[in-house]
C-alpha cells in the first residue's frame, strides 16, 4: 500500500469535526473513525465491524482492545522504521492503555501526523518529543496481496 496515497487520504480529512464513534469525512470522526475512513478509501470494506466503545477505551479495565485490533489487521513495524502512511498508536498517559491513533504524514526533522483530536477535529500535528514519548506501537497498512 502506498504511503503517499494514505497521506493524501488522511490530509483530505483535515477539518472534519471530532465526533465520538463517527467515521464520515467532513461530518465527523474520532481517531479510530479517521483510520476506518482511510481504510475504506485506500483498501476497501473494513475488515470487521467495530463494536460500540466508550471514550475511555476500556482504560478502567486495562483492556488493550485497540492494540489487539491493530495487531489483527495491520503490519507491526519497529519504532524507528518511520515512513509516511504509518499508523501510530499512542498511550496518552504512562501505564494507561493505548487509545489514540494517528497517521504519519512527514518524517525527519519536520515529522508530523494526522489525527482526530477531541476539541480540534482532524488536524496535522508536529510529531514532537512529547508525542513520541507516548508512542506505543507503529504499524503499516497491509500489503495489497495480504
Amino acid at each position: 500500500m502506498s504511503g503517499a496515497r494514505i497521506v493524501v487520504s488522511a490530509r483530505d480529512w483535515i477539518g472534519t469535526p471530532y465526533l465520538h464513534q463517527a467515521s464520515v469525512k467532513g461530518a465527523g470522526c474520532d481517531c479510530l473513525g479517521l483510520l476506518r475512513g482511510i481504510w475504506r478509501e485506500v483498501i476497501g470494506p473494513e475488515p470487521e465491524q467495530v463494536p460500540a466503545y466508550s471514550r475511555d477505551w476500556s482504560e478502567p479495565q486495562g483492556d488493550e482492545a485497540l492494540l489487539r485490533a491493530a495487531l489483527r489487521h495491520l503490519r507491526t513495524k519497529c519504532a524507528g522504521d518511520e515512513a509516511p502512511g504509518d499508523v501510530l498508536l499512542f498511550r496518552m498517559r504512562e501505564g494507561a492503555v493505548a487509545k489514540h491513533l494517528g497517521l504519519q504524514a512527514r518524517t525527519g526533522a519536520g515529522a508530523s501526523f494526522v489525527h482526530a483530536y477531541s476539541g480540534h477535529g482532524v488536524i496535522e500535528s508536529a510529531l514532537t518529543l512529547p508525542w513520541r514519548r507516548r508512542l506505543a506501537a507503529r504499524f503499516a497498512f497491509p500489503r495489497e496481496q495480504d
